[in-house]
């Protein structure tokens, strides 16, 4: 592994970017460094101005370039026992430790670290780089700046979204799709159930439908499913409500977050359960007028569909040589990127099962075999 990447890893570790906190710091940092080689650089902000991506360019203006993207974010260390200081790369037994050294930092230490070879070479197309924030929590970051990259020029011709993979090519995932369903009733004794409107019991139906609606997913897979589960997944994560058993409840609450794979409708599934809460809802009012179910989307990110040898699988097979055919059940934004035109696929350093988890670690052979990487792609958009 070369110097600047390993320097680059240490560097971007020690911001603390948890999804809660802001990570301007680390984009200001990253945003100077590419612009001293050059870089045209743009962000996109969030709606409070806490947080922002950032889309920069080395290279010709341009069409046919390549995005190299990557999530700044990264899970709390909350509750978790590392054995090291999480905010401080460690260095032991041929790998590097630290919260985001595999997700996902590791992968943008490796193209930060590749950036002034890019920027001095004699590139015909142009090299992309895509920060995003907030991916950890349901990817909501990086829809604006992506529907800036697919308005502006030059466009990009291909995405390779560097979420760990072993640095294999990944060519299809799941999506993500997630609710929060409220409802308000009407309190009354548990013996007089005509004077109130249970939203504990009415939650129940709700969350029998979306029951329905998981065995509907797992039939409705394919023999050939290259997942694993072979199906869409639907669970219902957390609920609550009610204050005592011979209480009808005022309130209840679930949360219900789904898998899809690329053959299924989430945002299908999502519409049939707002009409069945339309209907719940209907029904409780005939006892309470006042009551109410609202269903609150919390994150709708397509999954990744495999292209048949799309521009993004061509590219990534011949810098890796891997031929082989993989999905994975996680989600990433490559199926934001796909939907906004881009061919994608995923391909980093690191093992997901890494992801996450407490002494988080990345192969140091892992970030050597992406820098052989970007160095070829270096090496592809020059010839």
């Amino acid at each position: 592994m070369g110097r600047r990447s390993r320097d680059w890893l240490e560097r971007l570790v020690a911001f603390d970017t948890t999804s809660r906190n802001s990570n301007l710091a680390l984009i200001d940092d990253v945003e100077a460094f590419l612009k001293g080689l050059g870089a045209r650089c743009e962000r996109t902000a969030s709606a409070d101005g806490g947080k922002a991506n950032l889309h920069a360019v080395l290279g010709p203006e341009v069409d046919g370039g390549v995005v190299l993207s990557g999530h700044t974010d990264v899970v709390p260390v909350d509750g978790q026992d590392w054995s090291t200081d999480p905010w401080v790369l460690t260095e032991k037994d041929g790998k590097l430790f630290g919260r985001g050294a595999c997700d996902m930092k590791g992968f943008l230490a490796c193209a930060l670290a590749a950036a002034p070879g890019f920027a001095a070479a004699p590139l015909k197309r142009p090299v992309h780089f895509a920060l995003s924030y907030d991916e950890e929590v349901g990817c909501q970051g990086a829809p604006s700046m992506i529907a800036r990259m697919a308005n502006g020029r030059p466009r990009p011709s291909c995405v390779i979204v560097g979420e760990p993979t072993d640095m294999q090519v990944i060519t299809g995932h799941k999506g993500l799709y997630s609710v929060r369903v409220t409802l308000t009733g009407k309190e009354a004794h548990s013996s007089l159930v005509e004077d109130g409107a249970c939203a504990v019991t009415y939650a129940a139906r709700l969350m029998h439908h979306l029951v329905q609606e998981a065995d509907a997913l797992k039939a409705a897979a394919p023999e050939d499913s290259p997942f694993d589960p072979p199906y869409g997944t639907l669970t219902i994560g957390r609920m609550g409500g009610g204050t005592a058993m011979n209480i009808l409840a005022k309130d209840a609450w679930f949360e219900s977050l789904m898998r899809p794979a690329p053959w299924d409708d989430g945002p299908g599934i999502g519409e049939r359960l707002r009409d069945r809460a339309a209907e719940i809802e209907a029904e409780m009012r005939r006892a309470a007028p006042e009551a109410r179910v609202s269903v609150e989307l919390i994150s709708d990110v397509p999954p990744l569909r495999p292209e048949a040898m799309g521009e993004a699988e061509t590219l990534a097979r011949a810098l890796t040589g891997d031929n082989a055919r993989r999905v994975v059940a996680y989600g990433t934004e490559g199926g934001q990127f796909q939907e906004a035109g881009f061919s994608t696929v995923v391909c980093g350093p690191g093992s997901i099962d890494q992801a996450h988890q407490p002494d988080e670690f990345v192969a140091i052979s892992q970030l050597e075999a992406c820098d052989a990487f970007l160095a070829k792609l270096r090496a592809r958009l020059s010839a």
